[in-house]
């Protein structure tokens, strides 16, 4: 099919460490609010690392039947909850048996039921092979949450997980648009979700000496672009949008958030973990987004950046916002959630996805918070610690994985021009 269909977001939910909701998490992003604080999971004292950002108030109960809860880690809950919340935002019920093949789920997951795992091994070991779970395997695996979505709302089209590391989620949205646009599904479940905020997982990244050890002032150890960056913050959630074909969605009347216009891919081909020096590989994967909604660089009015804290990730997504933009780079608000929710590593590209559609809707841009010591390596307009309005009518989120995998992703306004 032609690249003319339109695809649109009519639906979205948000599970974060902001809150649970949308317009809870936008009033949090507004006033400057952090969702990171000290460790409650677990005993966090053996660790570099004693903070995260974790979801609070959340019971799966108001989304989930009691009895499925136990077949599913928590990343699995958390992208069912925003699902039911996107579903119920865009006025869609469970599809009819005869379009219900129209229907698909696309969901974006790093490092998955890290959780089920870690659980599990010591059941084990301490009670034995007869005492694991008949849910144990369903309850790890990636593609159970796109599953379990499929499952619950009888969606028998597309039904695919993206496991790319930090750009899962985009991957999953871009792919999405994909489907839609080569006309093999009218509504697509798309987004990511994660939660692996374990002993284990926190403990690896420590021995990468990529987290931040803030531990004594939490709500500011998550420093994009600030000279004083020490490591990220781990968070966790999801955010799940409905995709949908346009005409199918003027069809039924429903409420049009946004078009996803353009979808960049590629690979820095360089290292396991260190984004390539000269930014060539994001710079490509922007160039591809805004190549596919066939718009210039003029045309971008905000960047929803991956910036996540990292010594050597912000520097390098800098350089790469240059070599895309030139010196128009300058002249583009660039900002970083992940100051405020942390980095929620498969789940990011899901919740950022919205976070860049509010921004569109709303004509505001969501402030870096934290930006209190400018580093000359960061020397783009980075929306310090306040929030600012602006005429949105076109933004691009990046997300970024370890193995050097990039992916952009271009919402538009609903029937804007861009000039």
């Amino acid at each position: 099919m032609s690249k003319e269909i339109r695809v649109v977001v009519t639906g979205m939910g948000l599970v974060t460490p902001l809150g649970v909701g949308l317009q809870e998490n936008w009033d949090a992003l507004m006033t400057g609010k952090s969702g990171i604080g000290p460790v409650t999971r677990f005993n966090s004292e053996r660790l570099p690392s004693q903070i995260s950002g974790e979801v609070k108030d959340f019971n799966p109960e108001d989304y989930i039947e009691r009895k499925e809860i136990k077949k599913m880690d928590t990343f699995i809950q958390f992208v069912l909850a925003a699902t039911k919340m996107a579903f119920d935002d865009a006025g869609l019920k469970k599809p009819e048996e005869d379009i219900a093949p129209r229907y698909g789920a696309v969901i974006g997951v790093g490092l998955g039921g890290l959780p089920a795992i870690e659980k599990h091994k010591d059941i084990l070991e301490e009670k034995g092979p007869k005492r694991l779970s008949p849910f144990f395997i369903p309850m790890l695996l990636a593609n159970l949450a796109a599953g379990q979505v499929s499952m619950h709302w009888g969606l028998k089209g597309p039904n695919t997980c993206t496991v790319t590391a930090c750009a899962s989620s985009n991957h999953a949205i871009g792919d999405a648009m994909k489907f839609i646009q080569r006309g093999i599904a009218d509504v697509v479940v798309s987004g990511g979700g994660e939660s692996c905020i374990t002993e284990l997982a926190m403990g690896g990244f420590c021995a990468m000496k990529a987290l931040s050890t803030r531990n004594e002032d939490p709500e500011r150890a998550s420093r994009p672009f600030d000279a004083d960056r020490n490591g990220f913050v781990m968070g966790e959630g999801s955010g799940v949008l409905i995709l949908e074909r346009y005409e199918h969605a003027v069809e039924r009347g429903a409420n049009i958030y946004a078009e996803v216009s353009g979808y960049g891919l590629s690979a820095d081909a360089y290292h396991i973990t260190s984004p390539s020096p000269d930014g060539e590989g994001a710079s490509r994967s922007m160039e591809m987004a805004m190549q596919d909604a066939g718009i210039s660089i003029d045309d971008v009015h905000y960047i929803n950046a991956h910036g996540t804290s990292t010594p050597g990730g912000d520097k390098l997504e800098t350089v790469a916002i240059k070599r895309t933009f030139g010196e128009q780079a300058y002249n583009i608000p660039v900002s970083s959630t992940k100051s405020m929710t942390g980095h929620l590593l498969g789940a990011a590209g899901g919740i950022e996805s919205i976070f860049t559609i509010m921004s569109i809707q709303n004509g505001t841009v969501p402030p870096t918070i934290n930006q209190d010591t400018p580093d000359p390596e960061c020397d783009l307009d980075y929306v310090p610690n306040q929030p600012r309005k602006a005429d949105i009518r076109c933004a691009i989120t990046n997300s970024f994985g370890f193995g050097g995998t990039n992916a952009t992703i271009l919402f538009r306004k609903p029937e804007a021009e861009v000039a």
